[in-house]
């Protein structure tokens, strides 16, 4: 065995660079700050009640200005949040108007509050919003639509506020429909962003308690202000369509083509579907792609691919990465939840063959049952890297974080578990990238609990 720290990889932003995703913006700027389509207005459409749409309203115009950091003995770990608007940060600014605005009866709410049918609710109370959003897609110019949720709907079940990001979890429970999942697949058809804010983004005195096994836990602690600022602004920047980082790269290095596959049941369970779910530059541009059928093999009871499957999913990846970058990649990797079976392997290896692809690297990434123990009370180091053998390697992306001073996460965090099962790279080089890729992902980087790298 071998064990090494690698390095907290920089990202690139608009005049340098900066291993922290909030200094680098704060300090420099986004990496398309002179970019003509850069988004320098983002005209925001709102959908809720009428208290909740003021109370989105009064956030985000308080937001326009500095929002002091938290008082911490870890500065770096709190930043202030420097203010949305044109001459700080993201060199950006919210547009909101009336007309970008669709108020739902809170009486609406209270009708679908008393349904004993929670899937029927859940359902429902999508359809209320997708109507209003609908309206807004077609008959307005909004770069990004908002769903500000009312209290009522969180306070319905004790789960509800969970499953649209009121605790930062997104967990299917059993067979009852989520709520953002169902709103986020419905409102795909709209092709505009969408993103859910519920009452303790803007207030954090709007908070529910979660009732477990017949009792009430306590209030969990929100988030500082500045956090929840940085958290929403950033999700609202890149859904419109700016790029506010990149990772580093050298004019030497080969452009890559990032495959993120995961795999997806249906609700009934009737099926088992794969998905691509990212398909990227080093610019973190790219496209979602579905795959075809997908099976569970009796051998080792992993999700797998039929070689034509497999073949068929990389060629159409490629072909979208093609029409979107006007240039085939030099380089592709990629990443899977579970390990390669021969047919998935000849039938990816096929696609990049019949496109003149040379470079490929097949990568398994699950979490580890391994852990590492460091002399004193905090975890290991964000970046630890332990080789178990020539093939089965183990990466900290959570852990400890010498500018932090600190470990910024809740849980004793669980390394990844990473394979190489086809390989150019070294193993060192693509833990690297790992890491790396880690930060292309918000919602990855500045959460601390246990996560996918793509989303």
């Amino acid at each position: 065995m071998k064990i090494e720290f690698l390095p907290e990889p920089k990202l690139e932003f608009g005049v340098d660079r900066h291993i922290d995703i909030r200094f680098g913006l704060m300090n420099f700027g986004p990496i398309d700050y002179a970019h003509q389509l850069a988004p320098k207005e983002i005209r925001l459409g709102i959908v809720g009640t009428n208290e909740s749409v003021e109370g989105v309203q009064n956030w985000l115009s308080r937001c326009k200005k500095e929002i002091p950091a938290k008082e911490s003995k870890q500065p770096n770990l709190f930043p202030k949040f420097p203010g949305f608007r044109l001459d700080s940060g993201f060199q950006s600014t919210i547009i909101m108007d009336d007309r970008l605005q669709r108020p739902i009866s809170q009486k609406l709410f209270e009708e679908q509050a008393g349904n004993k049918d929670i899937n029927q609710m859940v359902i429902k109370s999508v359809d209320l919003f997708l109507s209003e959003l609908s309206y807004l897609a077609n008959n307005t110019n909004a770069n990004v639509l908002m769903c500000a949720v009312p209290q009522i709907l969180l306070n319905v079940t004790q789960n509800l506020g969970e499953q649209i990001g009121e605790m930062g979890e997104e967990e299917q429970s059993g067979d009852k429909l989520n709520f953002h999942h169902l709103l986020k697949a419905k409102a795909m058809v709209l092709k505009i962003p969408i993103q859910l804010i519920v009452p303790s983004t803007y207030d954090e005195t709007k908070r529910k308690k979660r009732q477990r096994k017949g009792t009430f836990a306590e209030y969990r602690k929100p988030q500082d202000e500045a956090t929840r600022a940085w958290n929403l602004h950033t999700a609202l920047y890149y859904k419109a369509r700016g790029v506010p980082w990149r990772l580093v790269r050298d004019a030497a290095d080969f452009t890559t083509c990032y495959i993120g596959i995961s795999f997806y049941q249906t609700l009934d369970g009737s099926s088992l579907l794969s998905s691509i779910a990212e398909v990227f530059n080093e610019r973190g541009e790219g496209v979602v792609v579905r795959g075809g059928p997908a099976k569970l093999s009796k051998e080792d009871r992993q999700v797998h691919l039929e070689h034509h499957d497999a073949m068929q999913l990389l060629d159409t990846a490629i072909a979208r990465y093609k029409q979107e970058h006007k240039n085939f990649p030099a380089r592709v990797v990629i990443h899977k939840t579970s390990t390669f079976s021969s047919n998935e392997k000849n039938g990816f290896l096929q696609a990049t063959r019949d496109h003149h692809i040379e470079m490929v690297d097949l990568v398994s990434i699950t979490q580890s049952s391994t852990r590492l123990f460091r002399i004193g009370s905090y975890p290991p180091l964000r970046g630890t890297f332990l080789s178990l053998d020539d093939t089965r390697h183990i990466l900290y992306t959570r852990g400890s974080v010498d500018f932090f001073s600190t470990y910024p996460g809740m849980y004793i965090p669980r390394p990844l578990l990473f394979r190489c099962e086809y390989t150019e790279q070294t193993p060192r080089f693509i833990a690297q990238e790992i890491l790396a890729l880690t930060k292309m992902n918000w919602n990855y980087y500045k959460s601390s609990a246990p996560g996918k790298l793509y989303t």
